[in-house]
């Protein structure tokens, strides 16, 4: 074998990392026990640096571009200047590459409720996640804080850490705001941007930076949330009883023959309770030493719709009804409906409602009376 021979199958002559894993922040160059050959070319591509670690030490940071490792200059070389050893200097020299392109779409979140002071409903619980990015600024300080000697070195074994960080400075950046929890959806921007200039420099001892934090959520505990449905659902419905009014017909009104069958059934039960307080009474009246009986419940008030001009309006109370007779609104010849009734009828062919206007006043005493 002679001394090409040996020297091409000892020594490496091209040094580069290609990663299609999209996870991988630092990668290191197997040399399998090799010395880097002097004169090898190394390439580094855009979005990488190489790390070079000499007897544990670092020793220099290539940015991207193609190098020719053959300047004395350079502390690496120092070992390959060892002729007398055959080209097998005892010392070692390692090389490091480096991911600096972002790792989008990292997820984050509060992992506990965040305690604040809303200044509308006080002491509040509130939760948040989003995403962030993350990138290597510094690779040499990343190598020696981070990585170590660890051979490939992937998001997921810092993003625990990061997340920590990052929910710790929303907590506190957050608790300090003073933002109202409704005025919240319209500032998370601003409180992305809060919480991400609260943690650059501390990212910054770890070589990382974070070009983007975004909150997708703010939100209150469910319970609270519900209240404030139905706070919500108050401010739409306005009038408490008119829209009480209105249940209450829509519940008697479905089709008028529902309506029939309620009344049918609450007869039906009324009818029963009757039967059985005379059967527990007897001939002579309620037994000594029973009870009571209960009296039946009251009758259900009907509510009429009033037909006008092609339109219906109600449903009206008999209450109302009176009202608007004494007003002239309604007359004898007006068209009603209540649930129950077959079909539209007049108002004074109508039993419940004629005496709406046969009530008169007595007449005057004579005078001098």
């Amino acid at each position: 074998m002679g001394i090409f021979d040996f020297l091409s199958g000892e020594f490496i002559d091209v040094i580069h990392w290609t990663d299609d894993t999209r996870d991988t922040m630092v990668w290191r160059f197997e040399r399998e026990g090799h010395e880097i050959k002097y004169g090898a070319k190394l390439t580094v591509r855009e979005g990488q640096a190489a790390v070079f670690v000499h007897e544990g030490q670092l020793a220099d940071v290539f940015t991207p571009g193609l190098y020719m490792l053959e300047t004395n200059n350079m502390p690496i070389m120092t070992t390959l200047q060892h002729w007398d050893h055959g080209f097998r200097s005892p010392f070692k020299s390692e090389i490091y590459f480096v991911n600096t392109t972002r790792f989008n779409d990292l997820k984050w979140g509060t992992k506990n409720p965040i305690i604040c002071r809303d200044p509308e409903f006080g002491p509040v619980r509130l939760r948040a996640f989003g995403t962030y990015s993350i990138k290597v600024s510094d690779p040499a300080k990343f190598l020696v804080e981070i990585v170590g000697t660890d051979g490939e070195f992937t998001m997921d074994e810092i993003s625990f850490q990061i997340r920590n960080i990052l929910v710790q400075e929303f907590s506190r950046t957050l608790a300090r705001a003073g933002i109202p929890v409704m005025d919240m959806a319209a500032n998370t921007r601003e409180l992305g941007k809060l919480v991400g200039g609260e943690i650059t420099a501390q990212l910054a001892e770890y070589g990382l930076s974070m070009p983007e934090l975004y909150i997708e959520n703010i939100s209150l505990p469910p319970a609270v949330e519900e209240v404030m449905d139905k706070r919500s659902s108050m401010g739409v419905i306005g009038n408490l009883n008119e829209y009480m009014q209105f249940q209450a017909a829509e519940a008697l009104g479905r089709e008028g023959a529902g309506a029939a069958a309620i009344q049918a059934g609450l007869g039906a039960g009324l009818g029963m309770q009757i039967g059985h307080a005379a059967a527990a009474q007897g001939p002579w009246g309620a037994r000594a030493g029973t009870p009571a009986a209960v009296p039946p419940p009251p009758p259900v008030e009907h509510v009429w719709h009033v037909a006008e001009n092609g339109q219906t309006k109600g449903p009206f109370s008999k209450a109302a009804l009176g009202r608007m007779a004494t007003e002239g609104a309604l007359t004898r010849e007006s068209m009603v409906w209540t649930p129950g009734q077959d079909g539209w009828l007049r108002a004074e062919d109508v039993a419940e409602l004629a005496q709406l206007f046969t009530v008169l006043p007595p007449p005057p005493p004579p005078p001098g009376a």
